[in-house]
């Protein structure tokens, strides 16, 4: 995984964790699902990225 992706998935998973946890502070659900589909999305990301490498060696 290139050094951009991994820091622009790492930034995915953050924000999604932070809108998640300000969703859940202030009882907003629809807040606290987009962060943690946004923290799936980043991990899914980082999954592939992951496959890709161990065959790439």
């Amino acid at each position: 995984m290139t050094a951009e992706k991994k820091t622009s998935t790492k930034a995915e998973r953050a924000k999604g964790a932070v809108k998640e946890n300000v969703g859940r502070a202030v009882g907003n659900e629809r807040m606290t699902a987009e962060g943690r589909a946004e923290r799936a999305k980043g991990d899914i990301r980082e999954a592939g990225e992951k496959a890709k490498d161990a065959f790439k060696r």
